[in-house]
């Protein structure tokens, strides 16, 4: 089993492979395999790439090659039509039945590929269509309750960190994403689900939650409980075993102040908001079907920092949308500069296949994308490498993740897993994987901090910086 993308990818295949191994399949090393699996990623144009790629290094192993995951569902026919090279290109909709499938595969039976289709038109938001809709269309995630299935979801790492499902879909319409035609319309899954399944990873070695999903502020709207993501996240952290819960991508738009202090000061709860700004300019974001501006966005940023001075705080940004002037490029450096925030990736708008935005006028040459892109990366690296720094001589919490040789290697509360830095911790060579532990700040190297435990630190104790 290949994974690639995102977190939320992560947990398909983990829920794939525990539906195969009740099926009879057994997990092995890639030069051991019948068939090698791969979850596909088509978010952006270096997604899909990679996805190829890996589809065909997957096919010089000899072994039979399925596609599955986002570009499989997304493309189907068109993908299994330019890669020959894999054996089955499934969608969605043969998840709950991909044992049988992969036996199709190994016994040479021909399989016709998946045929792609826009998913909103599906799924009917309404409390009470959505349990029906959702089983009749194979919504990947959901229905899953560890008690009541004779198959679980597998984890596929010793990791104390685990990704957790809170919803599929997207009901936004953002001009730019592509997402919502291929994963569907926005699907909560229900809390007693949520918690069921947090409470099986915590048994199976999880001390952080991560919880994912395509628009987390959006949890429970189809549930008719707005504030269902505000009462789930104090009973998470609650759950024997678990040690932190982190929420990740919150539209800022969405983000009420009841979910801000829930975050801000729950024991328990990572201080960390993945807020999905993309930018900052009124005019850009109208154009992206966005709602938001620079004042509003930095008045959000000093809410968090008024409950919590020490949150983490990150975002993505795109440059070079269509129409975006120097004056919006401006604005943007402008608002970098003065929210100080933690992390920021940069992309360079490109078209995406059936988006509003591919049919935009006022496209930017690939050399002007391209200049804004490196300027506002550097820019953020800059002032990222400043807020890491300005963190010397303050306390976190660090969840110890790995030991790299002779480094002992873990997150703070304020650091996402694999993209927002991490902390080296010193001094100590007494520490497990898995454990939490209060450190100080002695240093910082770009996004990572260097920390030392306090000679205080002992057992675990969940408590926020």
């Amino acid at each position: 089993m290949v994974t690639l993308g995102c977190a939320r990818n992560e947990v398909d295949s983990e829920e794939l492979a525990g539906n195969l191994h009740g099926r009879g399949w057994d997990l092995v090393e890639p030069d051991e395999a019948d068939v090698v699996v791969v979850n596909t990623c088509g978010f952006v144009e270096s997604a899909k790439k990679d996805s190829v790629d890996t589809l065909l290094a997957a096919s010089d192993t000899g072994a039979k090659v399925v596609a599955v995951g986002c570009m499989a569902e997304r493309y189907g026919t068109e993908l299994a039509e330019q890669m020959p090279e894999a054996d089955a290109v499934l969608g969605f909709d043969h998840y709950d039945n991909l044992a049988d499938r992969l036996d199709d595969v190994l016994a040479g039976r021909a399989l016709e590929s998946h045929q792609p289709q826009d998913r909103r038109k599906m799924l009917p938001i309404s409390p009470v269509s959505r349990p029906a809709a959702a089983a009749e269309v194979a919504v990947p995630g959901h229905g899953w309750v560890p008690a009541a299935r004779e198959v679980s979801r597998r984890r596929l790492d010793d990791s104390p960190v685990a990704a957790l499902k809170l919803a599929s879909g997207c009901d936004r319409r953002c001009s730019f994403c592509a997402i919502p035609s291929f994963r569907g319309s926005f699907l909560s899954r229900p809390p007693e689900e949520v918690l069921g399944e947090g409470a099986w990873l915590a048994k199976n070695g999880a001390k952080e939650l991560f919880l994912v999903s395509e628009n987390s502020t959006s949890y429970g709207k189809d549930l008719s409980d707005q504030r269902a993501l505000v009462t789930l996240l104090p009973r998470l952290a609650e759950l024997d075993g678990v040690e932190r819960v982190r929420v990740s991508y919150l539209q800022p738009a969405e983000t009420r102040p009841d979910l801000v202090r829930t975050i801000a000061t729950t024991p328990g709860v990572a201080t960390y908001f993945d807020l999905s700004f993309q930018h900052s300019s009124e005019s850009v974001l109208r154009r992206m079907r966005r709602f938001g501006s620079t004042e509003s966005f930095l008045q959000l940023i000093e809410q968090i920092r008024e409950l919590a001075p020490e949150a983490g705080i990150r975002s993505n940004f795109i440059v070079g949308f269509p129409g975006e002037t120097e004056e919006d490029f401006a604005e943007l450096q402008d608002f970098l500069t003065r929210a100080r925030l933690d992390a920021v990736g940069v992309f360079g708008y490109s078209d995406e296949d059936g988006t509003e935005a591919e049919g935009f006028d006022g496209k930017l040459d690939a050399e002007v994308v391209a200049d804004r892109v490196e300027k506002l990366t550097a820019l953020a690296e800059e002032l990222s490498a400043q807020r890491a720094e300005d963190r010397i001589g303050t306390e976190v919490t660090v969840l110890v993740e790995r030991f790299d040789e002779d480094d002992i290697i873990g997150r703070a509360d304020h650091q996402g897993p694999e993209v927002d830095g991490e902390c080296l911790i010193v001094d100590t060579d007494d520490l497990a994987v898995g454990e939490l532990v209060r450190c100080e700040v002695i240093d910082s190297d770009g996004v990572d901090l260097v920390v030392r435990p306090l000679e205080s630190a002992g057992e675990s104790s969940g408590e926020q910086p």
